[in-house]
């Protein structure tokens, strides 16, 4: 068929199909949505139908879509000056350098400045092992990190099981039982999760252990929660063996938990955190990993051995700087932390009326619905790393959902509840009624 007999949606799919590749799937066989504009927490096709974005993208898009603000600031700095090399400096690297170290807790003081999550994470790794000289990394399976090599190795994500033989050395995983299937008592839970790392940290040896890796608040491997006290128990565990703590907030910063950071719920102050989604909401390419005093101190007369060409590019300082002063203005996340309210309760009521709705996980606008076959046994919908067989109604629930006109991130047996923070009590209503709709399916395979 000619270009000229198809339509511009028809156009724009085939270009993609025949010229891109699409990041975890099979190359044949998608339906992807042609996005033509988006604004606050909707996205419209090249055909003007309209979709509520109920995963801010991938989770980042935290002030909405289409904010003119960013814009104007890309704008004005690009006109002043688009690139320098990171050994110069601009007024803005400073300004936001700055701006980072008002929002963080304790003497998280210093931004490296870095491209995106993973690249947040390398680097993160890199200077716990230049400042501690040890070489492990312990982190959470179920957990993700990103997908360049040391982060995907650090992750505990299934993402990883293909590239599994091309896995980076000295990273060790720990297993955090989930409080849904626990059948002991939450007090016994924490007890179970101290005991099993302090374990493991002895195992592998104290003085061979230079970091813990852990996320904020769980992300895409769905929203699995922490027990009550046990981020605090394992910042004492950390700082009694020597070990820096890194939290990743690439998802769960800058906001999304009703918090500037998810690790703000748990009362503790880490040694590093990595950024980057909600520090730009995806208007730009963007990360930041913030760093200590004391781990700053070190690399004062000693070469800090990590850069990039692209550290601290001026047009995406100046994208951050805006969206960081966006989150203030417009009151995002004290929306965040009343809507997440607001939400929860609403999730309530769904699950009177649906046999499928097993479990609900969610802190701010970081949420999780988990369907299962059976309220009783807690049998998933779709298990944990799902064959393509094992996602026969999950696979019809995210094609109802879509039909219906929502975009979301649909995992196994989880759907994802993660809108804008810009998001208002009659669109959480909206995308509620689309997402019940949908779950009339997995009502449907519920068995007895």
């Amino acid at each position: 068929m000619s270009t000229s007999t198809l339509s511009q949606t028809q156009e724009i799919l085939q270009d993609n199909f025949d010229y891109t590749l699409f990041s975890w799937s099979k190359q044949k066989g998608h339906t992807p949505i042609a996005v033509e504009y988006a604004e606050g927490v909707y996205l419209y096709d090249y055909d003007g139908k309209r979709y509520i974005d109920f995963s801010s993208g991938l989770m980042n898009v935290n002030i909405g879509h289409g904010n003119q603000r960013v814009t104007d600031a890309v704008v004005k700095q690009m006109q002043q000056v688009a690139y320098v090399t990171p050994s110069c400096v601009t007024k803005v690297r400073g300004e936001l350098g700055k701006k980072l170290a008002e929002i963080c807790p304790g003497d998280l003081n210093k931004a490296f400045y870095t491209l995106c999550g993973a690249t947040s994470i390398e680097n993160a790794i890199k200077l716990a092992r230049l400042y501690t000289g040890k070489h492990k990394i312990l982190s959470r399976y179920q957990s993700y990190h990103g997908s360049s090599n040391a982060a995907m190795s650090a992750s505990g994500d299934p993402r990883k099981l293909p590239v599994d033989s091309q896995q980076a050395p000295n990273f060790v995983h720990f297993d955090l039982p989930i409080a849904y299937r626990w059948d002991y008592g939450e007090e016994n839970l924490l007890k179970e999760c101290i005991a099993s790392l302090e374990r493991i940290i002895a195992y592998e040896g104290p003085n061979n252990i230079a970091a813990i890796l852990l996320e904020g608040e769980s992300g895409s491997s769905g929203c699995l929660k922490y027990p009550v006290g046990y981020l605090k128990a394992l910042r004492e565990i950390c700082t009694k063996n020597n070990i820096l703590l890194i939290m990743d907030e690439v998802m769960s910063g800058f906001g999304r938990t009703g918090k500037w950071f998810g690790f703000q719920h748990h009362d503790i102050v880490p040694d590093m955190i990595c950024m980057a989604k909600g520090l730009t909401c995806g208007y730009l390419p963007f990360g930041c990993l913030m760093v200590s005093d004391k781990i700053a101190a070190k690399f004062d007369d000693t070469v800090m051995a990590i850069g990039l060409t692209y550290s601290a590019h001026p047009v995406a300082c100046a994208a951050a700087l805006e969206t960081l002063k966006i989150y203030e203005d417009e009151h995002l996340i004290e929306n965040a932390a009343a809507m997440g309210v607001y939400l929860n309760k609403r999730i309530e009521d769904l699950k009177k009326i649906h046999p499928s709705i097993g479990d609900w996980r969610n802190t701010g606008l970081l949420g999780c619905i988990e369907l299962v076959k059976n309220k009783t046994t807690k049998e998933p919908m779709a298990p944990f790393n799902a064959k393509p067989d094992e996602m026969l109604v999950m696979n019809k629930v995210a094609a109802k959902i879509k039909e219906l006109g929502m975009y979301t991130f649909v995992r196994w047996g989880y759907i994802f509840i993660a809108p804008p923070l810009c998001v208002t009590e009659e669109q959480i209503e909206e995308g509620l009624a689309i997402i019940s709709e949908a779950i009339k399916i997995a009502d449907a395979a519920v068995t007895p």
